[in-house]
């Protein structure tokens, strides 16, 4: 039997039943502040969930630090990290957090070998 996974003690279906004023009461103060003043942001990305599954389009967005909400479980969305754009599957264990925190901007750095003129002692590495 598979553990059901609760936010503050409230599962997911009695979060989705609750509007975001009710929501933002069982965030944290950064969140539920954060929450208060981009209701509107947050609201239209949801409406954007509904108007795209039609069109079978994900959704894609700039907009790094929004708090992600009960509403956006299940749904894809590709967050910029810069560069390109990251699909995020969201998940009951994401609520709270923003999305920036799930598109890593910095990439793991791999160095190749010196190129030709980079140190002294490389000036015959490239020649043959």
């Amino acid at each position: 039997m598979a553990k059901e996974i609760m936010f503050r003690g409230k599962s997911e279906e009695e979060l989705k039943k609750m509007n975001l004023q009710e929501f933002s009461k069982l965030l944290k103060s950064r969140e539920r502040r954060a929450l208060n003043r981009q209701g509107q942001v947050v609201e239209k990305l949801i409406s954007r969930f509904e108007k795209k599954e039609k069109k079978n389009k994900p959704i894609r967005t700039h907009c790094r630090d929004i708090v992600i909400v009960p509403q956006m479980i299940g749904k894809e969305i590709q967050v910029h990290n810069g560069k390109t754009f990251i699909p995020i599957e969201i998940t009951m264990e994401m609520i709270g957090h923003r999305l920036g925190e799930f598109s890593l901007t910095r990439g793991k750095v791999t160095h190749t070998s010196m190129g030709v003129g980079a140190t002294k002692s490389s000036k015959t590495v490239g020649r043959k």
